[in-house]
């Protein structure tokens, strides 16, 4: 059974339940299963040796998910073929096709975590309640070890870009 945090996030103030043990740096990332937008499958291993930002989003039909998603999508110009830059929402992927084509994310892989969260559990970023994805962001370096984490206490926050820009730009000097 997956540990429960209730209380782990909160949506206008409410405690919410999230699944999975919390990741912190120094952890190995992972793996995981999760859908692209043409529905095939792809995990960590798919863009191993390069450094990973991976951003985590309830949805991205909302305003804070789409400004993170986009910021990430303009930053991901800045780091060439090193890095790869992934959002992970349960998001259906059809939807997530969708928004990319509508908001003209190209550089920003989106990947569905609908079929079993195996990500949100795996991560611990999976809602319970909302069976959602937490607002996260995790950056793992070219040997999937974990080099930060943020898990966004409420729901309606946008995380610390900054942070997550220096760790991946710290994982690229090592």
């Amino acid at each position: 059974m997956s540990e429960k945090r209730h209380g782990a996030v909160t949506s206008r103030g409410n405690p919410l339940t999230v699944l999975g043990s919390p990741l912190k740096p120094g952890d190995i990332a992972p793996d995981f299963k999760l859908a692209a937008n043409d529905m095939s499958q792809v995990t960590l291993q798919d863009s191993a040796g390069k450094v990973r930002l991976i951003s985590v989003v309830p949805s991205l039909d909302t305003g804070v998910c789409d400004a993170q998603t986009r910021r990430f999508n303009e930053e991901a110009a800045n780091f060439g073929e090193n890095v790869a830059v992934l959002t992970v929402s349960a998001d259906l992927p059809f939807a997530q096709k969708r928004w990319c084509g509508a908001a003209g994310i190209d550089r920003v892989q989106t990947l569905s975590d609908h079929r079993d969260m195996n990500f949100g559990n795996a991560y611990g970023t999976h809602i319970e309640e909302l069976r959602l994805e937490q607002r996260s962001v995790f950056v793992v370096d070219a040997a999937d070890t974990v080099r930060y984490v943020e898990y966004v206490p409420e729901i309606g926050q946008h995380p610390d870009y900054e942070a997550a820009l220096t760790a991946v730009r710290e994982s690229l000097s090592q």
